[in-house]
């Protein structure tokens, strides 16, 4: 009488260099497809930004709303910054 376990992994095959090879290929495309809008919009972004903190300086932070605004830009800022740090080298 064989002994099957009910978490027996018969059933599944088992993945080939190839078939690894074909899902790091699609996910380097993906990645390169992606890359370049990303620091883009990341770059401008953050070139952008700025400008918006102005006015709230000028307004001043002394409501609570205005300063959260303003630590979320910051925050923003900085991922586009992260973001768009790799923008137009070769």
């Amino acid at each position: 009488m064989p002994n099957h376990s009910p978490l027996s992994n018969d059933s599944i095959a088992p993945s080939s260099p190839e078939t690894e090879r074909q899902h790091d290929g699609r996910r380097q495309r993906l990645v390169r497809s992606v890359k370049g809008p990303i620091q883009f919009l990341g770059f401008w972004v953050a070139i952008t930004l700025p400008f918006v903190h102005v006015p709230l300086l000028v307004r001043g932070l002394d409501e609570p709303g205005v300063t959260a605004a303003f630590l979320g830009l910051v925050a923003v800022n900085l991922l586009a910054l992260y973001a768009g740090h790799g923008y137009n080298q070769p």
